[in-house]
C-alpha cells in the first residue's frame, strides 16, 4: 500500500471493493501498471455479498489464491452450503435446499471449483493482500477522484487524499470500479434504465452467542424464517458469533436498532441476549447503465448494473466484468489487441448482465414475507398440513434461486464481435442445469485431466490452441506463425486425453484468455492470421 501516488500509470482503476481489487489482481497477473485510489481507508463490514460461485472461484484459482479464500471462509471449506426454511429458528422445520450454488467439495466433472461461503470483506482482504504482492500495482487507500477528462491518448485524472492534498495522475485508460452511486458513471454522462428502489429492505449484522449450538435446524448458510410476526432471512456470518439478517421494510418505516432486535428475537423464537453492530437500510435496483465505455473510460460492476441480492449474482458478476476487461486491457496496451478489442466488453456483458438482473428479480417475488399464510407455529393437525403444502411450495418455486448452476456458466457471448461464427443451433439454456458446450461463446468445457489436475491448469494467460486429437500440425504451425508475427500470446496444449474431442467436438479449440472459446473445427479453413485478426478486435 502506498501513500505516493505516480504522475502516471497504465490503468487507473476508481475503487477498491471486490470488482476494483479484482481488475488491479489480473492486471498484475499479465505485468501491466495499474493504480487503484479507493475513498476509505478500511474494509467494511455489511452483509453484503457472501455466494462466492463456482466461476469466480475458478478465477481465484486462476489467480493462485482459491485456497487463501477457503482458509479464510470462517466456517471452513466443508461447512454444509444449505438453506433451511422453517417457521422460526426454533420452529418447525419447512423445507431444506442442500448444496446451493454447486457448493460440494467433491470434485465436480463440470467446473474446476466450488462455491466458497464467505462474507464479502474476507475476499476483499484476500484479493488486497494479492493486490500488495503484485509489483506493478500501487493501491492508495483514503483518495478520492474529484474530476477527469479525456483525449485520444489517455485520461487525465484529479484526485484528493483524505487530508487535502490534490494531485493529477495521467493513465492511458481508467475503469470505475465505483459503485453504484458511481462518479465517473456520472461524469460520463451515462443513466441507469430500470427499476429503481422497487423493495426496501434492512440488514443487519448481530452478536448471538451460543445461538449457533443451540437451535436445532442444524448447520447452514441461511435459515429462511417464515411467521406472521417477523418474517426474514439469517444466517451466520463471522467468528464471534456473528450473524446477519435481512428483512423486509416499508419505505416509509426503517426499523430501529431495538425493533430490529425485538423482530429477531421473534424470528428466531425466543429471547436471546442480542447485540446490534450495524444497520444497513437498502433497496433493490434492477438498473443498467445505458452505456458501459466511453474512449478510453470504462465502467465495471455496481457501476453500471444494480441487481436485487437473491441469488447472489452482483459480486460475482461484477468481477466477471473486471475479467473481461482486464485481458482486453492488457491486449490494448501490449499492442496485439486492436480497435475492437476493448469495444467489445459491451456487447459481449450487456445481454449477460440483462439475462442475471431477470433472474434476480424473479427471485424476489417469492421472499419469505410472500410465503407467510394461516398458524404455521401450530402443533396441531392443521398447522401440520399447511406446513407440508408451504414446504412442497418452496421446494418448486425457491430452486431457481438456490440451485443455479446454468446461470453461473451457461449464458454465452452470443453475437460477440471477437468470436468466430458457427451455423447450427445452440444448446437450450436453463437457469439451473448447465450443459457443457464448445461453440463459440461458450465457457470452454472443463474437463479433469486427473485428480487435482484441471483441464483450465494448463490454459496459457494469452490465448490458447488446444489439441484433442493428431492430424492438425500444419493448421497449428500455421496459427503459431500468425501469432509470432502480430505479438499475439499464443500456447499450444495437446493433454493426449481422448475425451476432449468427445467433449470439444472439434479437433482443434481456440480458447481466449478468459477461458471463453472463440474458435473450434477440424481445421482453420481460412486463413490463420484473418483469424487472429478477428478475435483479437483488429478487424
Amino acid at each position: 500500500m502506498s501513500n505516493t501516488l505516480p504522475a502516471t500509470t497504465d490503468v487507473l482503476i476508481v475503487g477498491g471493493g471486490p470488482v476494483g481489487l479484482a481488475l488491479a489482481v489480473e492486471l498484475g497477473q499479465r505485468g501491466v501498471r495499474a493504480v487503484l485510489v479507493e475513498r476509505n481507508m478500511e474494509v467494511g463490514q455489511q452483509p453484503r455479498a457472501k455466494t462466492t460461485n463456482v466461476r469466480t472461484m475458478e478465477h481465484m484459482r486462476r489467480w493462485g489464491i482459491a485456497e487463501r479464500v477457503r482458509e479464510a471462509a470462517p466456517f471452513g471449506r466443508d461447512y454444509p452450503s444449505n438453506v433451511v426454511f422453517a417457521t422460526r429458528l426454533f420452529g418447525h422445520r419447512l423445507a431444506l435446499f442442500e448444496n446451493v450454488s454447486a457448493g460440494l467439495r467433491e470434485e465436480n466433472p463440470l467446473f474446476s471449483e466450488p462455491m466458497q461461503w464467505i462474507a464479502q470483506y474476507h475476499i476483499e482482504r484476500v484479493l488486497r493482500d494479492e493486490v500488495l504482492r503484485r509489483p506493478s500495482i500501487t493501491l492508495v487507500m483514503g483518495c478520492e477522484l474529484t474530476g477527469f477528462s479525456q483525449d485520444a491518448d489517455g485520461v487525465t485524472a484529479d484526485v484528493q487524499s483524505r487530508d487535502g492534498a490534490k494531485s493529477t495522475i495521467r493513465a492511458q485508460y481508467m475503469v470505475g470500479a465505483d459503485g453504484g452511486r458511481s462518479f465517473v458513471r456520472k461524469q460520463l454522462g451515462f443513466v441507469m434504465e430500470g427499476r429503481s428502489a422497487f423493495m426496501a429492505s434492512i440488514g443487519a449484522v448481530f452478536r448471538a452467542p451460543g445461538l449457533s449450538d443451540a437451535h436445532p435446524q442444524g448447520p447452514a448458510n441461511m435459515y429462511w424464517v417464515v411467521n406472521q410476526d417477523a418474517p426474514a432471512m439469517i444466517g451466520p456470518m463471522d467468528h464471534g458469533d456473528l450473524w446477519f439478517t435481512i428483512m423486509g421494510t416499508k419505505p416509509d418505516d426503517t426499523p430501529d436498532a431495538k425493533r430490529v432486535r425485538d423482530l429477531l428475537c421473534q424470528a428466531i423464537g425466543r429471547e436471546w441476549d442480542l447485540e446490534i453492530l450495524t444497520l444497513d437500510p437498502w433497496s433493490a435496483h434492477s438498473l443498467m447503465a445505458n452505456e458501459y465505455q466511453k474512449g478510453r473510460v470504462v465502467l465495471v460492476g455496481d457501476a453500471c448494473h444494480l441487481h436485487p441480492p437473491f441469488g447472489g449474482f452482483g459480486m460475482n458478476m461484477g468481477i466477471a466484468d473486471a475479467v473481461d476487461v482486464g485481458w482486453k486491457l492488457a491486449g490494448m496496451l501490449e499492442g496485439w489487441g486492436g480497435p475492437g478489442l476493448l469495444e467489445s466488453y459491451t456487447p459481449e456483458r450487456r445481454p449477460m448482465h440483462h439475462k442475471v438482473i431477470e433472474e434476480a428479480v424473479a427471485n424476489t417475488g417469492v421472499l419469505t414475507q410472500h410465503l407467510v399464510r394461516g398458524n404455521l407455529d401450530g402443533d396441531d393437525a392443521e398447522s401440520a398440513a399447511l406446513r407440508a403444502e408451504l414446504g412442497a411450495e418452496i421446494l418448486e418455486k425457491k430452486r431457481r434461486e438456490f440451485h443455479t448452476l446454468g446461470v453461473v456458466l451457461g449464458i454465452c457471448y452470443d453475437n460477440s464481435p471477437i468470436v468466430a461464427e458457427e451455423p447450427g443451433p445452440r444448446p437450450e439454456w436453463h437457469f439451473a442445469e448447465y450443459v457443457p458446450h464448445a461453440k463459440p461463446g461458450a465457457l470452454a468445457p472443463h474437463l479433469w485431466l486427473s485428480p487435482g489436475d484441471s483441464l483450465y491448469d494448463h490454459l496459457g494467460r494469452g490465448f490458447t490452441l488446444l489439441v484433442t486429437a493428431s492430424g492438425s500440425e500444419a493448421d497449428i504451425a500455421a496459427l503459431t506463425a500468425a501469432a509470432v508475427t502480430r505479438g499475439i500470446p499464443l500456447k499450444v496444449i495437446a493433454p493426449n486425453d481422448p475425451r476432449l474431442a468427445t467433449l470439444y467436438r472439434a479437433r482443434l479449440a481456440l480458447i481466449r484468455p478468459d477461458q471463453y472459446v472463440a474458435w473450434r473445427g477440424d481445421a482453420l479453413g481460412q486463413e490463420s492470421g484473418s483469424l487472429l485478426d478477428l478475435v483479437t478486435g483488429r478487424r
